[in-house]
């Protein structure tokens, strides 16, 4: 998803453009991320700028990553705003944190075909993070926020609520678009959680791969394997499905030896 405006540029549908243009929800979009001067704010797809300038105008300042050539062009002709012409997947969060100065604010409508991808992109940044809030598509965010045992809980659930504090702020419907999309849409508010340095990422990131990997199944066939695999004795029930195991469990498998 892009931001948008009144201008005659064409959405490109292999950059996933659908740009924004209903007032009221640009306002409500603002309204809860509430940026402030000196804040460093950093927008993803800003489009063609329908969030790009309300959010200037509250904090003065503003980082903004676009892929789009002539997009970023016609951005890098407005004051105040520090364009990075770039694909999202490619640019390094934690050294634009230091170049700011300071930890980040991520806001953006991200482009709905590569937006795990960028989520999981910005997992190894949330350190130098202060919030995000991202328009995703709806479904995408019932993921996201997912309790166990629910149909929606799965592998993005965990890896995502193991490192933030998730909420759903907006419902966007398809027609504040234009050209709409075929789906319903929703703005998360995502705030990073204590690290806990006790847990080995690359080890969470396998072994809920392996969990989630034939989901209807009992984990004793699947995840039980594995943990014998990585001589893992850690007391762990293996006769539920992976949908059932909340997230503080598998970080409890997770734990760094010793």
């Amino acid at each position: 998803m892009s931001s948008g405006g009144s201008d005659t540029h064409r959405a490109r549908k292999r950059f996933g453009q659908h740009f924004l243009t209903d007032g009221a929800v640009i306002d409500g979009i603002v309204r809860a991320i509430n940026p402030l001067p000196g804040q460093a704010l950093v927008e993803i797809g800003p489009g063609l700028g329908a969030l790009t300038g309300p959010l200037k105008e509250r904090c003065k300042a503003l980082t903004v990553i676009e892929l789009d050539r002539d997009l970023a062009a016609r951005l890098r002709r407005q004051p105040g705003l520090d364009v990075v012409e770039a694909d999202v997947l490619n640019v390094d969060f934690a050294a634009l944190a230091a170049r700011l100065g300071g930890r980040l604010r991520v806001v953006g409508n991200l482009p709905y075909n590569i937006s795990t991808p960028i989520l999981f992109h910005l997992l190894a940044s949330s350190e130098q993070v202060v919030d995000q809030h991202f328009m995703l598509q709806k479904e995408v965010v019932e993921r996201m926020a997912a309790a166990p045992g629910s149909k929606d809980y799965g592998r993005l659930s965990v890896m995502l609520q193991w490192r933030y504090r998730i909420e759903s702020v907006l419902d966007v419907p398809p027609e504040a678009f234009d050209p709409p999309p075929r789906v319903d849409s929703a703005v998360v508010r995502m705030e990073p959680l204590p690290v806990d340095a006790s847990v080995d990422p690359a080890r969470l990131s396998a072994l809920v791969a392996v969990a989630f990997s034939q989901r209807r199944k009992i984990l004793r066939g699947t995840l039980g394997r594995w943990m014998e695999q990585q001589d893992i004795s850690t007391p762990f029930d293996l006769s539920r499905r992976a949908e059932q195991v909340p997230v503080a469990e598998y970080l409890a498998l997770a734990r760094r030896p010793g």
